[in-house]
């Protein structure tokens, strides 16, 4: 297997909070960035869809030709398992957010051979070629237009290794048909909680009183 097919991209969030939606918007930012860079000179029949462990199974490819993303994976971040309570703008303090990890599965498809590995190729130096996705791209695949991601928000794309093995056993869903993929993982993707901390007054002054014991 090439050396393409073995590396991995990590998508990490650079002291990111986000809403609970923020994992399908991510998803969907991928997809995005992919159809909005593809070369319909080269790739003019290429589509691109977010597709789940369902669509791999069978004996059907589920693109003619293009580019999936899979996400195969979810797991709590192991790298800072505990945060501090959230502040906003306001001094209003909530619930610590959850650090979560996600692990995707990039796939080029198309019945030739060689413009499979072009696909795949292209969106390798597509990816690298956009290593920073600011908030204002992500929130644009938010549905009705809230703003899952603050304004210094940003998505860096890293390059890493995944073992064999693991590719393998990813596949293991569709059979054993493994086709040419590049797998991704996002780290520490912190979602944020709405539920506001109980705030009390600091304590001012502490008032004692003598007692009497009383004897049975």
């Amino acid at each position: 297997m090439a050396a393409a097919c073995r590396s991995v991209f990590e998508i990490r969030f650079c002291q990111s909070m986000a809403r609970d939606s923020a994992i399908a918007v991510v998803s969907r930012a991928i997809v995005g960035l992919l159809e909005d860079a593809c070369p319909r000179t080269r790739f003019p029949n290429a589509e691109f869809r977010l597709v789940q462990a369902s669509d791999l199974e069978g004996s059907s490819r589920p693109l003619d030709q293009g580019v999936t993303v899979y996400l195969y994976r979810t797991l709590f971040s192991t790298a800072r398992r505990t945060l501090p309570p959230r502040t906003d703008r306001l001094g209003r303090r909530f619930r610590a957010s959850v650090p979560i990890d996600l692990q995707y599965l990039v796939t080029a498809w198309a019945a030739d051979v060689e413009q499979q590995q072009r696909l795949l190729g292209w969106a390798v130096r597509t990816l690298d070629d956009n290593p920073v996705v600011p908030a204002g791209y992500l929130n644009r695949f938010v549905p009705g237009g809230e703003n899952v991601f603050g304004e210094a928000e940003t998505v860096e794309l890293i390059g890493d290794q995944l073992s064999l093995q693991d590719l393998y056993n990813v596949w293991d869903v569709a059979g054993h048909r493994h086709q040419p993929s590049v797998p991704y993982t996002v780290r520490q993707l912190a979602l944020e909680s709405d539920r506001p901390l109980a705030e009390h007054a600091p304590v001012q002054t502490r008032e004692f009183v003598m007692g009497v014991l009383e004897r049975g």
